[in-house]
């Protein structure tokens, strides 16, 4: 029960992470026309959840992993490596930022941890990047949570974050984006199923098209959403 309690705060969308600053690029498709109604939308959302399932859902299992087994070492190597994943300076902003709120949070919610106290002092030194998925696979290992409820959450999380963009910028009301969101949703159990058994090596995240719609926002006149 205590960690149900535990996953259902750090799954809830008033989280205080920052997941309400980022659209995963789903801005500029709006503003270019190439995510205009609910088809469009859960065509976008179910492309960005298999590409956070296949590397930083990856790397949240390892790094829960290494936070059950209490190895460090192996929480900063995941830490570093994700980031090299990133090709846009948005993508890597979100997850740093995003990241450290977590590390700061978690040093509150489970006070004494060592693990958050040095991830964080780490993070601050500019040491280790900080990343969210390395910060959600400690958080749900400290809480008691397997892995298999950490990956769920991890996938309602980011396809929650592209459906409430959407309310914003995209011409679909609640009925549609919850109705993807239950669609979408049904879907991660099978995609579970691969990502539990991938290795660093195994991650994978070539959308090419989201990568650009990010550098395009960098500079682009849209500010609805942090870039």
């Amino acid at each position: 029960m205590n960690a149900l309690m535990h996953i259902l705060q750090m799954t809830d969308s008033t989280f205080p992470v920052g997941t309400f600053s980022f659209s995963n690029g789903l801005e500029t498709a709006s503003h270019m026309g190439i995510v205009h109604d609910a088809a469009t939308l859960e065509q976008y959302t179910r492309s960005v959840a298999r590409q956070g399932a296949y590397s930083d859902g990856v790397a949240a299992l390892i790094a829960h992993r290494a936070a059950k087994a209490r190895d460090y070492d192996a929480i900063v190597e995941i830490d570093r490596r994700l980031m090299l994943f990133k090709m846009n300076d948005e993508a890597r902003m979100m997850l740093r930022r995003m990241g450290k709120k977590l590390a700061e949070l978690g040093e509150k919610l489970f006070p004494g941890e060592e693990l958050f106290e040095r991830w964080l002092a780490d993070i601050n030194s500019g040491a280790t990047p900080g990343a969210y998925p390395t910060a959600q696979g400690i958080s749900f290992a400290l809480a008691g949570a397997d892995e298999e409820q950490l990956f769920a959450s991890h996938q309602y999380g980011v396809i929650n974050m592209v459906l409430s963009a959407a309310l914003r910028c995209v011409r679909v009301s609640h009925y549609d984006t919850q109705t993807i969101l239950q669609r979408l949703c049904s879907e991660v159990p099978e995609i579970y199923e691969r990502a539990r058994t991938m290795r660093f090596e195994d991650m994978n995240c070539f959308v090419p098209e989201m990568d650009i719609f990010a550098s395009l926002h960098e500079k682009g006149a849209m500010r609805m959403f942090m870039n």
